[in-house]
């Protein structure tokens, strides 16, 4: 899948951004083409190795229809109610890595539950952390609003 300047997408683990240039480097001795992916949240700049794209899982922003569906899942009550936290911690890392936008809300939506009511160890707070950077970059650009904007709109959903 080619994606062109200008183009929103999603890097699985990483986040959200907009391809801002197509450039070649030659990295230990090897020139390959790399797209140049500006991130919004945390302002960082991630470069692509384009031949690896599609083994990455790298995919379009979502659009507004399934940016609805995303909030109706982080309103929904289900939790997971796994107390193995070790069995707990592997399937959200599972459901992070697909880089499927459904499956990040899952995550951010059942550890701010399990905050809120028992609190988290360590790791699923890094994990809570790097779930809610995720999802809040993809609103930022479907949405066309910032990253405090963003907060404000994922705090108001799970408080409703």
């Amino acid at each position: 899948m080619l994606f062109q300047i200008g183009d929103k997408i999603v890097y699985p683990m990483h986040g959200a951004g907009v391809i801002e240039a197509i450039e070649e480097k030659e990295i230990l001795g090897e020139k390959q083409q790399y797209y140049i992916m500006k991130m919004p949240v945390g302002n960082m700049q991630v470069m692509i190795p384009m031949e690896k794209v599609s083994n990455l899982g790298i995919r379009e922003v979502i659009d507004m229809p399934a940016l609805e569906h995303v909030l109706q899942i982080l309103r929904t009550d289900e939790i997971d109610v796994s107390t193995n936290w070790n069995r707990r911690f592997r399937k959200n890392m599972e459901k992070m890595r697909t880089g499927d936008i459904y499956e990040v809300a899952d995550v951010v939506r059942d550890l701010m539950r399990r905050d809120r009511e028992k609190g988290l160890s360590t790791g699923e707070r890094k994990m809570l952390d790097n779930a809610r950077q995720i999802l809040l970059s993809e609103l930022v650009l479907v949405k066309n609003i910032d990253e405090e904007q963003a907060t404000t709109l994922l705090e108001q959903v799970m408080n409703s």
